[in-house]
């Protein structure tokens, strides 16, 4: 396979915006004076839209996860449900040894020894409350066992860039550091879980609370309540991890994402999450690209039913600057190609780069616009020798 860069589809968006305001480093420097105060010794906020990081503290450094290991939980759980490999109405029973293993341990959803929950609503016990013992009865419930979920869990975060993080648990609990993350991956994992899988996103995050079983728990996401858009993502604590969180809010069409790890007290990370992010809104402004769903451009294919697909954006793409600085720009399109089929509707298939002098390249994805299956003979055939002659 070879790299293909390509203009950005024609009557889109061409070439570069000049530069209408004042010189980057001044807007930036006003940004930065207005920004909080945060001690966590580890933290990152992210504008997913643009991929521009707009504040950061070690974010390659690895930490232990506690509970916001959950997010990489549920985003496996998402893809088993979308491969048709689990229903959200698919009973499970708990193993006895599970029972009696995790009755009460930590974070729960008080599963009886005989109860039969179904996988939406083990989902909804790891998202909303935590639940450790949810999400062991998931893992063996879905995959036949833990080891094999957490195998899903590493090869999940091989295949999404996280290249600083391992899973050994389902839930986080201490494990000697053998689960760990970094703010940088932790960043990555929650924007495919949204980008990936919106309409399973939106179903079960950002609930403020639960009542399953006759028993109501809260939600312990520090925005909720108090942040206008927030929507996730997960907090955790172990006193080996310390109090860590990483939070998201939405408000017309601009997503931001926060990951924050080490606090020594729950009331920091209150006060200063709800902070920062405000922050993220206040001094920093979205140029918008692509609405979500837009065309960009194509991609080649190789080996399907059709010749080329259409690459669309799966969420509002735009360009982030200092709130009252225009921005200058110049994009592309970039993919391995050709691709090669069979290809998902929805599936992740190149990026659109986004080049702002002075800052690194922001590479956004783009996603297929529609399935494109395996060609038989003739249709091979057919785009064999179209390709020879350059149709």
């Amino acid at each position: 396979m070879r790299l293909k860069f390509v203009a950005v589809a024609a009557g889109l968006i061409v070439g570069a915006m000049p530069v209408q305001a004042a010189a980057p480093e001044v807007g930036l420097d006003a940004a930065m004076t207005s920004l909080p105060r945060i001690d966590a010794p580890i933290a990152l906020l992210v504008d997913s839209g643009s991929g521009r990081t707009l504040y950061a503290r070690d974010v390659h450094r690895r930490f232990v996860p506690a509970s916001i290991t959950k997010i990489m939980t549920s985003y496996v759980a998402f893809d088993l449900v979308r491969k048709g490999k689990l229903r959200l109405d698919q009973r499970i029973s708990i193993r006895p040894e599970t029972f009696r293993k995790w009755k009460n341990v930590g974070s729960t959803m008080f599963l009886p020894a005989e109860a039969q929950p179904t996988v939406a609503e083990l989902i909804e016990g790891i998202v909303t409350v935590s639940a450790n013992d949810a999400c062991v009865v998931l893992a063996e419930g879905a995959v036949g066992s833990v080891p094999a979920f957490t195998r899903l869990m590493n090869e999940a975060a091989l295949q999404l860039g996280m290249r600083d993080s391992h899973f050994n648990t389902p839930n986080g609990w201490m494990d000697e550091g053998q689960t760990y993350v970094t703010a940088d991956d932790l960043a990555k994992l929650s924007g495919a879980l949204m980008t990936r899988f919106p309409d399973l996103y939106k179903r079960f995050y950002g609930h403020a609370m639960m009542t399953w079983n006759g028993i109501t728990q809260p939600n312990h996401n520090p925005l909720y309540g108090h942040t206008e858009g927030a929507d996730g993502v997960k907090t955790g604590f172990t006193n080996e991890a310390g109090y860590g969180f990483v939070g998201s809010a939405e408000r017309g069409g601009r997503r931001l994402i926060m990951v924050l790890g080490g606090y020594d007290r729950p009331i920091d990370r209150t006060n200063q999450s709800r902070a920062l992010i405000e922050w993220g809104f206040s001094a920093w402004e979205s140029h918008p690209l692509f609405k979500a769903g837009a065309p960009v451009g194509v991609a080649e294919v190789q080996g399907g039913a059709e010749r080329q697909v259409s690459l669309v954006a799966p969420r509002a793409l735009g360009v982030t600057t200092p709130q009252g600085q225009k921005p200058r720009y110049t994009l592309s399109i970039r993919y391995k190609g050709p691709l090669r089929a069979p290809i998902a509707k929805g599936e992740t298939v190149a990026s659109l780069l986004v080049r702002v002098p002075g800052e690194p390249v922001h590479a956004l994805p783009l996603v297929a616009a529609n399935a494109v299956p395996k060609g038989g003979v003739a249709s091979r055939l057919r785009n064999g020798l179209l390709g020879l002659v350059g149709l």
